[in-house]
């Protein structure tokens, strides 16, 4: 064998460094888009009494409550009922006009938003004024939906604070004014998984928003100024 082959890269080498740098450049994407998404949304955080403050003169078009697990009896889990809560805060303090819940019903057998509905009308909001999105399968498809089916301009979002940054991000992308509103109460089960898998999403939806990928509505439009009983 000569000198020149035996210096020579093998196939074996030469695929493990290409992996080496496929691996590197996806470690620096998803870095960059949890920078980016924190720190472009981390200023906009903010408390009930702030946001009603702020919006007390123009109060937006609506709360969105982002969806997450409900019992088998149909009532929200802890983390959820502290979304919903803040929502309901946010409604009676005048700083929305709307609540939108966005949650997943993709099965006959399990239904977030008619639970998140039930949940605000019992705590006192008008029935007419809170929207059930039954398409919000996931943080973009509920932000994407809340401006093109609902037709929302001017939002603020209720949900924990990990997951906060990144629905904001998304709603700025989307063209929206958007508030965050952090809803954590007290530790949650599970918490760091949540935050572990936050990191992926985050990358996910990040790249997402910046090219605007569409979700298809099947044309659907609900206007908030009808009836939240209409659906």
């Amino acid at each position: 064998m000569s000198r020149d082959a035996a210096q020579r890269p093998s196939a074996v080498a030469r695929c493990v460094r290409a992996l080496l740098a496929v691996a590197l450049a996806a470690v620096v994407a998803v870095a960059v888009a949890n920078i980016v998404t924190v720190t472009a949304t981390r200023g906009n955080v903010h408390t009930v009494s702030q946001v009603a403050a702020e919006l007390a003169d123009a109060p937006a078009d609506a709360v969105v409550v982002l969806g997450a697990s409900v019992h088998a009896d149909g009532t929200p889990s802890d983390i959820l009922a502290d979304r919903l809560e803040v929502a309901v805060d946010l409604y009676k303090a005048g700083a929305a006009r709307a609540v939108i819940v966005s949650g997943d019903n993709r099965s006959s057998h399990y239904n977030e938003s008619d639970a998140m509905k039930a949940f605000c009308v019992e705590a006192g909001v008008p029935s007419e004024d809170v929207y059930v999105d039954r398409g919000g399968v996931g943080t973009y498809e509920s932000m994407y939906r809340a401006r093109a089916v609902f037709g929302a301009e001017r939002i603020i979002v209720a949900t924990q604070a990990y997951h906060l940054y990144r629905a904001m991000f998304t709603a700025d992308c989307l063209g929206m004014e958007t508030w965050g509103v952090a809803c954590d109460k007290g530790a949650y089960d599970n918490q760091q998984m949540y935050s572990a898998r936050e990191v992926m999403a985050r990358a996910k939806d990040f790249y997402a928003a910046l090219l605007h990928l569409p979700v298809d509505t099947a044309g659907e439009t609900v206007s908030l100024t009808d009836s939240g009983d209409m659906r």
